[in-house]
């Protein structure tokens, strides 16, 4: 969000529907990013993820269609995503669908229709949002597997952001390395307790001075400590 406002980035390569989306969020106290290919939504949406609630995705657009683009973002990303198309065919539909898209709407639509629809998915999302965790500059999304350090989001791989979930829920709580790899590897992971140790070390240094947050626990493990 912005400013406590929701954000939307909206795509479409129609710049006459993409301004009228834009101004009529706008009037409603919304804040709003534009892109008019799929490339660029890319890249407004790297630079500017921490802050963007939803997504209106057109489907056919040049350099990367919608669904690619989706495809792209749900690597690391669950942020609620509505999907603008003229392609109303079922079969365009389920692969929306099954690329991660939260609702689909055919055009033309009205804008009414439009808004219903946004602010049920906000709605539905902002329940999954209720678990977040923060830790000064730090915010942790469990329910949209997102990491931030202020407005930058932060680039984790799989294990290491379970691993960092692991530990924040457990706030100034001393959890041994077995209860880790128990946790995040699963009870039948075959390797050590060296594996917990590589990869606090490497989610130290994404982290950078939030790093510090991880505390080794001589001879225990390792213990997420906060003051705020």
């Amino acid at each position: 969000m912005l400013d406590g406002k929701p954000c939307i980035l909206i795509v479409d390569d129609e710049a006459k529907i993409t301004r009228a989306l834009r101004d009529f969020f706008v009037a409603r106290g919304y804040r709003v990013f534009v892109a008019y290919d799929g490339g660029e939504a890319l890249d407004v949406f790297y630079e500017h993820g921490t802050k963007i609630d939803l997504l209106l995705l057109d489907v056919m657009m040049p350099v990367a269609d919608g669904f690619s683009v989706l495809k792209e973002i749900r690597r690391d990303s669950s942020v609620p995503a509505i999907m603008l198309t003229a392609r109303a065919e079922e079969y365009d539909q389920i692969t929306g669908f099954r690329h991660g898209a939260d609702d689909y709407i055919p055009k033309p639509f009205s804008t009414s229709l439009l808004l219903a629809r946004v602010e049920a998915v906000l709605k539905r999302a902002g329940k999954d949002r209720a678990g977040e965790i923060e830790a000064g500059p730090l915010r942790i999304s469990p329910a949209r597997r997102f990491v931030s350090l202020g407005e930058k989001r932060i680039e984790l791989t799989p294990k290491e952001f379970d691993l960092l979930c692991c530990l924040a829920s457990n706030r100034n709580k001393a959890l041994t390395r077995e209860r880790i790899l128990n946790e995040v590897w699963g009870y039948d992971f075959e390797g050590d307790a060296r594996t917990v140790d590589t990869h606090v070390k490497q989610l130290r240094g994404k982290l950078k001075a939030c790093g510090e947050y991880i505390k080794t626990v001589h001879r225990i493990g390792y213990r997420f400590e906060a003051d705020t």
